[in-house]
């Protein structure tokens, strides 16, 4: 058994969880430790990802109630979070207060990050970035550790 399924297998025992799966086990954006670190603190609670980007990857859009397993650099898993809501926006219109809960700073900050994070992205698949790209925005609670 790997780190993750071990990881998850103590969550579910302590917390007395059955026959309930995690979504997946992924990392943050570029900053992948500082965006851990944020999570295990409390200080990010939301996040968003390319709307285009799960349809070209034929993957299901992410569902509240879903968890998750956050990993550092290194592939080890620091916190389990819990989606509790789904809205899709054009990016230049998500709220700022999400960009806020985002933990990354100020509104300019998430945006210039954000508009960096996806232009880059989507080289690796042939789109071309726009202010109108649809995002997916996911609010979550960190549930583990406590």
């Amino acid at each position: 058994m790997n780190n993750i399924e071990l990881y998850w297998k103590k969550f579910c025992s302590e917390t007395n969880l059955e026959n309930i799966q995690y979504k997946e086990a992924f990392q943050f954006g570029e900053k992948i430790d500082w965006l851990a670190q944020l999570v295990v603190e409390g200080k990010k609670t939301a996040t968003c990802s390319s709307f285009e980007l799960y349809k070209v990857e034929n993957e299901p859009l992410p569902k509240a109630g879903e968890y998750s397993i956050i990993l550092d650099s290194d592939n080890l898993p620091v916190a389990i979070i819990q989606v509790e809501s789904v809205e899709i926006y054009p990016l230049n219109e998500v709220p700022e207060n999400f960009a806020i809960a985002e933990g990354e700073g100020n509104y300019k900050e998430w945006w210039d990050a954000h508009v960096n994070f996806f232009t880059e992205l989507f080289k690796q698949y042939d789109l071309t970035f726009t202010p109108h790209m649809k995002a997916v925005c996911e609010r979550f609670k960190k549930v583990y550790p406590k």
